[in-house]
């Protein structure tokens, strides 16, 4: 017979036949446990390995499925068109294209430019009527106002205007001649020998004269490509010039009544 033991001394092999005990079912139920720094340090690798880190952005890819093909990257990414490819593409447009470019730009403006001309009269002056110049100088009765008469309806009036100047006033009348040139009809108060440098220029001279409508008119040198004829009267002196030729100039002076 066994002599008696202490009551709190527990065997050491004791072995439960009943199961395990309360604090086995809850850790069982609770999971491993946490992670301790210790153990961490532990599983650290040593100095002389490189530790395997997955970058924090790199996406997990999966691997492919059985017999399905692994997609390729450079056969779905198509190449960008290069500068120099652009240029050389570019450059491969001959004289001939590029003419022809330019032709389908200027057809219609020259379409258009005809019908301004032909059909608008783009390149015809503006006629103006005469008559409120002619009576304004007619009322200042500064001189006596000689008007043409008889000329045909190819003349054209452009510009009219009486205007006082220094030393008189003056009565300025241009025209069209039928050919197209420039005519001027002045008639002025202003003394000869001040108003003729001043129309003519200082180098202007006379060269004779001629008789119209029964007066004596005299030619005088003008501007480049310009001549003139010149009628002297008592408080008046008349000049017809500009660059129409001498046959319109003497037609235009003697019309005047």
């Amino acid at each position: 017979m066994e002599p008696a033991q202490p009551a709190d001394r527990v065997p050491a092999d004791r072995t439960s036949t009943d199961g395990p005990g309360p604090a086995d079912a809850r850790a069982e139920l609770d999971g491993p446990p946490a992670e301790t720094p210790a153990d961490a340090t532990d599983r650290m690798p040593s100095s002389g390995e490189p530790a395997l880190v997955e970058p924090a952005g790199a996406a997990r890819q999966d691997p492919p499925e059985a017999g399905r093909p692994e997609p390729s990257v450079t056969a779905s990414r198509e190449p960008a068109a290069s500068p120099v490819a652009a240029a050389s593409r570019r450059s491969d447009r001959s004289p001939k294209d590029m003419a022809i470019s330019l032709l389908v730009l200027l057809i219609p403006i020259a379409l258009l430019l005809a019908f301004y001309r032909g059909f608008l009269g783009g390149d015809q002056p503006t006629p103006v009527d005469p008559t409120p110049a002619v009576e304004q100088a007619q009322a200042a009765k500064s001189f006596p106002v000689s008007q043409p008469a008889g000329l045909g309806e190819e003349w054209r009036t452009v510009n009219a205007r009486y205007q006082t100047v220094e030393g008189g006033s003056t009565l300025r009348i241009g025209y069209v001649t039928p050919e197209g040139k420039g005519a001027q009809l002045l008639q002025s108060s202003v003394p000869a020998e001040r108003i003729i440098p001043t129309e003519l220029t200082d180098r202007a001279q006379p060269q004779g004269q001629t008789e119209l409508a029964g007066r004596n008119w005299q030619r005088y040198t003008a501007r480049a490509n310009e001549q003139a004829l010149v009628l002297l009267e008592p408080g008046r002196t008349v000049i017809v010039v500009g660059d129409a030729r001498e046959n319109e100039l003497r037609e235009l002076a003697g019309s005047l009544r």
